[in-house]
């Protein structure tokens, strides 16, 4: 026994763990500012999106999960501000307001490039593949409850804590069904690609990818619950 246990070397904690990396890796460089998270993560029953800003992501193939983050206004403002002004946007041309659609847009490109991060990372370190499909943004005014459409036989559910260099708090859940990878023979895992580049592919792609879905929890509604499958 003790010998598989010591061949175990990716569980959900480690998921989650590189999940959050990546989204301190994307969020530092893009905002030139420091993302912390807990180091303690919260066991949860069920992932949703809260007010002001959810966004949210699905993933399938290896395994399958759903990625949210839930930004309040002041956090939202923030990640979008420092990240204009750092691509040389002036401060008088941002927005002023959490509902912009461009400040949806902006946290919606973030969150592709943070899934896109781990999604590397699992393909070269675990020799797997999810793909993911594009981020929904939601202005919201109240909670909404989701669930993956995708049955998961044995669902794991994690709420970890960040925060920004102005001590604002996002939230990032995650849901994933139970998964261990256990290592069957050695191999060499390529280092991670520079952060900078990262971005700007990322930027590249974005100018012929169409803006992530944006528009208030009243009007969306419908179509939200039947994309994921409820």
């Amino acid at each position: 026994m003790s010998g598989e246990n010591e061949a175990i070397v990716y569980g959900t904690e480690d998921l989650l763990s590189s999940l959050c990396n990546s989204v301190t890796r994307v969020l530092n460089v893009a905002t030139q500012s420091k993302v912390n998270y807990s180091g303690m993560v919260q066991r949860i029953t069920k992932v949703g999106l809260k007010p002001d800003i959810g966004c949210f992501v699905l993933f399938d193939g290896g395994f399958t999960g759903l990625v949210v983050l839930n930004f309040a206004a002041d956090t939202a403002m923030e990640i979008y501000e420092r990240y204009m002004l750092h691509m040389g946007m002036p401060k008088s041309e941002l927005a002023s307001s959490h509902t912009s659609d461009e400040v949806s847009n902006i946290l919606g490109e973030l969150m592709n490039q943070i899934v896109g991060d781990f999604t590397g990372k699992i393909r070269r370190e675990l020799q797997t593949n999810i793909t993911q499909n594009q981020p929904k943004m939601l202005v919201l005014n109240k909670q909404i409850v989701l669930s993956v459409d995708t049955p998961l036989d044995r669902p794991e559910m994690r709420r970890v804590s960040f925060y920004t260099e102005k001590s604002n708090i996002f939230y990032l859940e995650l849901a994933i069904d139970r998964t261990e990878f256990i290592r069957l023979h050695d191999f060499d895992s390529s280092e991670i690609s520079d952060p900078d580049a990262l971005l700007d592919q990322e930027r590249d792609s974005q100018k012929s990818a169409s803006a992530p879905a944006v528009s208030s929890a009243d009007d969306e509604a419908d179509e939200l619950l039947k994309s994921l499958g409820m």
